[in-house]
């Protein structure tokens, strides 16, 4: 909450622990839309004034729309975040899963950019995991909720355009960063 109140002009409710508006755009329950945020690439599962950032975390602002779903677990907008930072100051091992011998050099390169570390395929456990498919995909991810194991799918294609710049999927989902 104190580095969003460094950045931004926030009102708050709740006796200071719930986000009402940011910089006068405010929460709105009649048209179900509200300030959530992330950590890393993770909606945080606590409230901002409870949460204590650590060096190098991705503090990310978003106001939507919960009509439709109120929790999205993991967003791609941070990358390569959650896999350099984790979550709460726990790291996950990462990992790069392909699915041809063509596809191992953009593999590896896009490990370097993850920090991750070679794994087998029943090593994986409850790594992140990077799944690099020989079909044309953009970049997208799942979780189950903050901190847990991540999986991200990305296509050569969008590997490619991603290795050229890593910042090209940085902040795409809509909000304050």
């Amino acid at each position: 909450m104190q580095a969003l109140e460094q950045k931004a002009k926030v009102k708050t409710s709740y006796g200071g622990r719930f986000v009402q508006s940011i910089d006068g755009v405010s929460g709105d329950r009649s048209a179900q839309r509200d300030w959530f945020y992330f950590v890393n690439g993770y909606e945080a599962d606590e409230g901002a004034a409870d949460y204590t950032l650590r060096p190098g975390d991705i503090e990310w602002w978003d106001y939507r729309s919960w009509k439709h779903a109120m929790h999205v677990p993991v967003v791609v907008g941070a990358f390569p975040e959650p896999f350099l930072h984790g979550y709460a100051g726990k790291m996950r091992d990462a990992a790069v899963v392909f699915d041809s011998k063509a596809l191992e050099p953009m593999a590896r390169q896009l490990g370097k950019l993850i920090d991750a570390k070679p794994l087998k395929a029943d090593e994986i456990g409850d790594a992140n995991v990077l799944f690099l498919m020989n079909a044309d995909v953009p970049l997208s991810a799942t979780s189950s909720g903050a901190g847990k194991p991540v999986r991200f799918v990305i296509g050569p294609t969008a590997a490619r355009r991603l290795l050229a710049d890593p910042g090209r999927v940085r902040y795409r989902y809509s909000g304050l960063r």
